[in-house]
């Protein structure tokens, strides 16, 4: 791995896998979503080895501790190299709750009528034999 002293706040976001683009990241930064030691970061501001990164992702905020710096996006298995999560659990838990209110089951998108919507529909307008 290639360890180096420093780098951009964006590209080590990028490369812990919390955004899938680069882009997004310094997006992100650009927004003020991304504190980097409790102060607002831009997406060029250096990251070094023991500072504290805060990043809004609603409804949560995931604070995470830098471990080690590299140039490459690490898989998921090798991201608890490169940083240390300090998000409290009970943030994890919210996040639980928001995504089970997301995926109701029940709450069905009102869309085109099925043959047998229709079919029904029809019978409740269609007034009959004359």
């Amino acid at each position: 791995m290639n360890e180096a002293e420093e780098m951009r706040v964006d590209k080590w976001l990028f490369t812990v896998r919390l955004f899938k683009t680069r882009s997004e990241a310094a997006e992100a930064c650009r927004s003020g979503k991304v504190r980097l030691n409790d102060s607002p970061a831009k997406a060029a501001k250096p990251v070094r080895v023991g500072d504290t990164v805060s990043v809004r992702q609603s409804p949560i905020t995931r604070t995470l501790k830098v471990v080690g710096l590299t140039g490459r996006r690490v898989g998921a298995k090798l991201v608890a190299d490169f940083a240390e999560d300090k998000t409290p659990p009970a943030d994890f838990e919210k996040l639980r709750l928001a995504k089970l209110q997301r995926s109701d089951p029940t709450h069905k998108k009102p869309g085109r009528p099925s043959k047998r919507d229709r079919r029904l529909i029809h019978r409740f307008t269609d007034p009959g034999p004359a």
